[in-house]
């Protein structure tokens, strides 16, 4: 059975993920957006009383609020961030990002990335597979992740309930996003459940039929 536990973390109110196996306890986070001291104690301390073993730490993008907790995540549990080849120029950006939207980078460094994200890649944990699925639009390297079995998305800031991601920020494009919406997303099964970046969870069907940037 999977587990999602969801952490609404630093000012942007970004959702970071620790999706987990009950049999196997494997795990991976997926956006750590972790600003503050609590936050970044309150997601590591669910990790290890959960008895819980991190096998990978995802980025669905490189933007600043989904990133902020790499730092204190990967150097607890030994674990290299992840994200597509695409957005590894505005990963190596963070500072400038961070002196821009707050006017600080507050002295915040990311580690080094790990193996880079490939389009149509699966990652294991336990028993679950998550499909790596490339959706350029917020940002040129944004990626969804989709677990076909269980019928979860983890949609980043590409799709949110009602709404879709900026694209005014470097690299975004608007019909890049479009494309991303009706090429990827739309085809998906409409009972899949979606966990986005910010905001409430959703489904792809409800999208579909109500969301005004899928018509």
């Amino acid at each position: 059975m999977m587990n999602v536990k969801t952490f609404q973390c630093n000012p942007l109110q970004e959702n970071c993920f620790v999706v987990s196996d009950d049999e196997s306890k494997e795990a991976v986070v997926i956006d750590c957006g972790a600003f503050y001291d609590a936050e970044r104690r309150a997601l590591a301390a669910y990790i290890k009383s959960n008895g819980l073993r991190l096998c990978h730490v995802l980025c669905t993008h490189a933007h600043f609020d989904h990133v902020f907790g790499l730092n204190t995540l990967c150097a607890e549990f030994g674990v290299a961030p992840r994200l597509h080849a695409a957005d590894v120029a505005i990963y190596d950006a963070f500072s400038q990002q961070m002196r821009m939207f707050m006017g600080s980078d507050y002295g915040l460094q990311l580690p080094p990335l790990g193996e880079l994200l490939v389009d149509g890649e699966l990652i294991g944990f336990g028993q679950h597979r998550l499909r790596v699925m490339h959706t350029p639009g917020h940002s040129p390297g944004s990626v969804v992740f989709y677990d076909e079995a269980e019928k979860v998305l983890f949609s980043g800031d590409t799709l949110f309930r009602m709404g879709v991601g900026r694209t005014d920020l470097q690299g975004g494009s608007w019909q890049q996003l479009m494309q991303s919406l009706h090429d990827v997303l739309a085809p998906l099964p409409p009972d899949v459940k979606v966990y986005p970046g910010h905001g409430p969870a959703t489904t792809i069907g409800e999208e579909v039929r109500m969301n005004p940037y899928f018509r």
